[in-house]
């Protein structure tokens, strides 16, 4: 039942008529006393451990005056992680009994700050003897029930997840040895009519006042597919940010001086809290997405460790723990595994922590755990935590904020919507402290301005994190200085205990005597037990991070022709590098096996290995191409293929193609008009025709050309965030108009005068003079027509363009379909603009033309022929020279694919080496999954394409972090 349905009926405090106690038969013979709390319908929520192992389970309810309702209870999921268990009520209850008593489902809750709360438990200090038989016999016992009432924090075990409760302690201790909470665990702790957790556990050394218990909001850790199961049976919201606040914002608002990140502002406009919540929504399903497809669970996630570094590259604790001038406090115990980043991090007062790792070792792989565990327990308000790539960013010549702003808009274009207080919604969110950066790869700024980050970061005390390899952070801090308050975290190397159970149940099972075993025992004992012999040195050395066990993982997990033994062979893996690069090349042939067919990839779309390989190494290529000795680039753009050719290629494809787009429909055009309207034949039509589209074509692709020249000096057109809206202009959109107007004027103008001198002087020079061109009155009307309906375009699309609106999608197929949208309807104005005044002007003239009279008929056939030259001619020429999408389809569609270096479904093929695995999204923007495969293709490219070529930047140090770095 879903909560929704019978919210008016919510419970408003904890029921008697739901607590239940929960008696288990253990197949071992003995028993276990629990308790529990009936959530919805026939549902009993509990404790796991307490129906662990269960043989039976018998459901005890109580009523005010002591009755007994005793039913059996069927256990139908659990979860020893988070410690809960649903029960079903089986049986026919009595009438009347509070087991046949309709229950609504209960709301579950979430804590921000101390509140008071409740349970109601059967725990073994509540043991009590019954009365004695009259036989002499000895009396039996029961547990009689227990009100806890007390306070409960969140702020206590946080390394734990779990609440603490404090309440009223028994007044001794009955039997060293046992807990007298024992039999308590699997209540329901409640506050402010909201479940918020069950408790689990009484920890001794906490004494005897204190409870753990598994709170509501950390089971949002859960799968997805466990999260829906529990929507289903106890009603359990679908998103943490749906639990109930406690205590609630409007009975106890933060105070000036200590605001509360997890409720909304007072002054938050709707449109920031708008924008906030969509922003997050996105994000989330970002990089679920992106998990899913890189198979972080699969089968189960790797065991990644880290810890408090010990290089001297933090801040003081005092200064991390912000403790008052005078104290000497404690280190943060930081210890823990991939699945407690968050805590972690919520445990550091500053807010600010530093992830140190090596190439591969899993640094990227814990910032998307973070960024999808924190949106698992987001609140309204909260900050929205935002994965940075920081390779593109300059700290000399860009703000922190101004270059977060741009990658925003770019990755989430609906940010760039303009807000009410003035500039963009991105600009809005990161005023407000909306944003959480998750800076990823400080390792990739550019050589020599790492310490210029580090004091850009130091001039805030913006909460934050942020990756790096150990090296280069290590050399900033030495030069400069630590990151003000920030802990300082590294990632360990994984040992065979780490990953033996992740390999073993990845690969194919191998059934031996009714063990199962799999084609990785042989290697992994060999790990353990001889892990000084050659072979087994090397693999375990390789084997160190995330991304070689992924690698390994995915190679030879039942792909046909390789068995994992083969990676202990000495003669031919002569040292670990030599094993690294046979993972490297092997990968693409294991994720490209043209057997599987994968969904949503058309069966077209079956590369071939070698294919992907060639096509995949020139795309590394071109980012080598783009890197420089002190910057690599990772970032793979549609809008940027095809820019690392040498400029005078690229400006000559341009105008190659600007010149067809205005001779073909020229030439073509100029056929029927001379064939109807003048005395000349076909002959004389044809050749005039190609000698006009020829002479019309040259002048377009040579000024196309030079002002794409022009243009692309300052790199490449990156693509336009404004779509087309028809409605709602405003007085900016009115000054865009005339500014634009203008510049097509002094554009459209001299190009029309050119025209025309090619006409009157070459064409009729050469004898192929019509008699159509107007005389003078048409020498000088043609200019004026053009350069006005040139400016009329170009101002009238400046009046229609707006940015991307909410609803706007952020992936680089949907950004590039937008900007295709835009040229098309950009040639259709200049169809408009220009077809339909020349079509008006003949069709209502009484000239006569021969075959054609006058009339509607000759207008609309006379406009059309125009309408077409300007559509792609003005509008597809404009389109090529000036827009991403124009020099995408030039470059990426049509001459890359010609000259085989990119297929011709370029989108497809990057999307589908997404869904395989070796590309990744990170926004708009695509990225090679790891720096050491993007090397190793562009090596493989250059010893087989480009033999003379001499190698990229920064080649010789395979280990740069990369966004994407794990697998």
């Amino acid at each position: 039942m879903n909560p929704a349905d019978s919210r008016a009926a919510a419970p408003a405090g904890l029921e008697l008529r739901r607590v239940v106690q929960v008696l288990t038969e253990l197949r071992a013979g003995a028993a276990r006393r629990g308790s529990g709390y009936r959530v919805s319908g026939d549902a009993v929520l509990t404790a796991a451990h307490v129906v662990s192992d269960a043989e039976s389970v018998q459901l005890r309810f109580l009523t005010e005056d002591g009755d007994i309702t005793e039913l059996p209870g069927e256990p139908v999921w659990a979860d020893s992680t988070a410690d809960i268990a649903v029960l079903r009520i089986a049986g026919d209850p009595s009438p009347g009994g509070s087991a046949t008593a309709e229950v609504p489902p209960v709301r579950f809750g979430r804590v921000t700050r101390p509140v008071d709360c409740e349970a109601l438990g059967f725990p073994r200090f509540k043991l009590r003897p019954d009365a004695a038989s009259a036989d002499g016999a000895d009396p039996t016992w029961y547990r009689d029930s227990h009100h806890a009432r007390g306070e409960t924090t969140p702020l206590s075990n946080l390394r734990a997840g779990s609440l603490e409760i404090s309440v009223d302690p028994p007044e001794y201790d009955p039997e060293r040895g046992r807990s007298p909470w024992e039999g308590m665990s699997g209540a329901a702790v409640c506050s402010g009519g909201c479940v918020i957790g069950v408790v689990s556990e009484h920890h001794r050394s906490d004494g005897l006042g204190r409870l753990a218990a598994s709170q509501v909001k950390r089971w949002y850790r859960l799968t997805q597919a466990q999260i829906d199961e529990l929507n289903e049976l106890i009603g359990l919201p679908a998103h943490a940010d749906e639990l109930t606040q406690l205590p609630p914002p409007q009975l106890s608002p933060p105070t000036p001086d200590t605001p509360n990140p997890d409720t909304p502002k007072p002054d938050d406009a709707p449109e920031v809290q708008e924008a906030a919540r969509r922003l997050a929504r996105d994000v989330d399903k970002q990089w679920r997405h992106e998990r899913k497809l890189r198979q972080v669970y699969e089968p189960f996630p790797l065991a990644v460790r880290f810890g408090c570094t010990e290089r001297n590259v933090f801040d003081h604790w005092a200064n991390i723990l912000r403790t008052p001038p005078g104290t000497d406090p404690d280190p943060l115990p930081l210890d823990d595994r991939l699945d407690g980043i968050v805590a972690v991090y919520k445990s550091i007062p500053s807010s600010r922590l530093v992830v140190l790792g090596e190439a591969g070792s899993g640094k990227t792989i814990l910032t998307l755990r973070f960024v999808l565990d924190l949106l698992n327990a987001r609140a309204p308000g909260d900050r929205v935590p935002v994965i940075f790539g920081l390779g593109s960013w300059d700290p000399t010549g860009t703000s922190l904020d101004d270059w977060m702003c741009d990658q925003l808009v770019r990755d989430y274009p609906f940010l760039a919507a303009p807000a009410e207080q003035g500039g963009n919604l991105a600009d809005v969110l990161l005023d407000e402290d909306k944003i959480l950066p998750v800076l990823d790869g400080f390792d990739e700024i550019a050589s020599g301005l790492h310490g210029a980050a580090l004091r850009a970061f130091n001039h805030t005390s913006t909460p934050l994190l942020l990756t790096s390899r150990p090296a280069e952070y290590s050399r900033a801090v030495a030069e400069t200085r630590v990151l003000a308050r920030a802990a300082v975290i590294e990632l360990a190397d994984l040992t065979v205990d780490d990953y033996a159970a992740y390999l073993h149940r990845a690969a194919r099972p191998v059934r031996d005597s009714g063990e199962d075993r799999s084609d990785w025992e042989p290697v992994l004992d060999q790990l353990r037990e001889e892990p000084r012999s050659a072979g087994a040195a090397n693999l375990a050395e390789v084997l160190t991070t995330p991304l070689m066990v992924g690698l390994a993982r995915t190679i030879y997990s039942g792909t046909p022709g390789h068995h994992p033994s083969e990676l202990l062979d000495t003669e031919r893996f002569t040292s670990a590098k030599a094993l690294q690069d046979h993972l490297l090349a092997a990968f693409l042939p294991a994720v490209y096996d043209p057997t599987p067919t994968r969904r949503g990839i058309s069966r077209r779309c079956r590369w071939k290995p070698e294919r992907a390989e060639r096509w995949l190494g020139y795309l590394a290529t071109h980012l080598d191409g783009l890197s420089t000795p002190e910057r690599r680039v990772h970032n793979l753009a549609w809008w940027e293929l095809g820019t690392t050719m040498r400029r005078s290629s690229r400006m000559l494809i341009v105008g190659f193609l600007a010149a067809l787009a205005l001779g073909v429909p020229t030439g073509i055009g100029n056929l029927p008009v001379d064939l109807v309207a003048t005395q000349y034949g076909f002959e004389f039509a044809l050749v005039r025709g190609l000698l006009v589209g020829l002479l019309h074509g040259l002048v377009a692709g040579l000024v196309f050309g030079v002002v794409y020249g022009a243009t692309s000096r300052g790199g490449p057109v990156e693509p336009s965030r404004l779509r087309i809206q028809i409605f709602g202009g405003s007085s900016e959109r009115n000054a865009r108009f005339a500014s634009r107007f203008l510049l097509g004027l002094k554009f459209g103008v001299p190009a029309a005068l050119v025209l025309v001198l090619i006409d009157r002087g070459v064409v009729g020079l050469l004898g192929f003079d019509d008699g159509l061109g107007g005389g003078l009155t048409g020498a000088v009307l043609f200019p004026l027509e053009l350069g006005l309906g040139a400016g009329l375009v170009l101002g009238i699309m400046a009046w229609l363009e707006a940015p991307i609106d909410l609803g706007s999608a952020v992936s680089a197929s949907d950004l590039l379909s937008t900007n295709r949208k835009n040229v098309v309807f950009h040639m259709l104005v200049w169809m408009l603009v220009l077809g339909v005044p020349a079509g008006l002007g003949i069709g209502l003239t009484d000239v006569p033309v021969r075959g054609l009279p006058a009339g509607p008929v000759r207008g609309v056939l006379v406009g059309l022929v125009f309408g077409l030259e300007a559509a792609f001619g003005g509008g597809l020429g404009y389109g090529l020279s000036f827009t991403a999408w124009g020099q995408w389809v030039a470059l990426s569609r049509i001459w890359l694919p010609l000259t085989g270096r990119l297929p011709w479904a370029v989108i497809a093929f990057l999307d589908d080496a997404h869904q395989r695995g070796v590309l990744r999204k990170a926004g708009a923007v695509y990225q090679f999954r790891h720096a050491r495969l993007q090397i190793h293709l562009a090596r493989v490219f250059q010893a087989h394409h480009t033999p003379h070529r001499p190698t990229s930047p920064d080649v010789s140090n395979p280990e740069p972090s990369v966004t994407g770095t794990a697998s």
